[in-house]
């Protein structure tokens, strides 16, 4: 059986596309890309899913980061959930452009 990589979160790095790699640390997890996609106002069933309603998936996710201890921006990463690998990075502006 082959052993498990197990990663420690401070050897994990995210590429931010204006301040190059950096270390998890300067980053904050803001959750599922799927906060960028509010319901309408007023739609209080919407906004209950919205706020607390999750999947829970194992393996590639979107997910928003705040990078708050360099360029301030925020980044939509794609990320492996069972290994951590950071599959890509974009800003959201390049995602919606997309």
């Amino acid at each position: 059986m082959r052993p498990r990589f197990h990663r420690k979160a401070s050897d994990l790095r995210i590429p931010c596309p204006l301040c190059g790699p950096r270390d998890v640390r300067e980053f904050t997890y803001r959750g599922d890309e799927t906060y960028l996609a509010r319901p309408a106002p007023g739609d209080a069933a919407g906004y209950d899913g919205y706020l607390h309603l999750r999947d829970n998936p194992a393996g590639v996710v979107r997910e928003l980061w705040y990078h708050g201890a360099g360029c301030g921006s925020w980044l939509v990463v794609r990320r492996d959930t069972r290994t951590h690998e950071i599959i890509g990075v974009a800003l959201p502006s390049a995602e919606a452009g997309a």
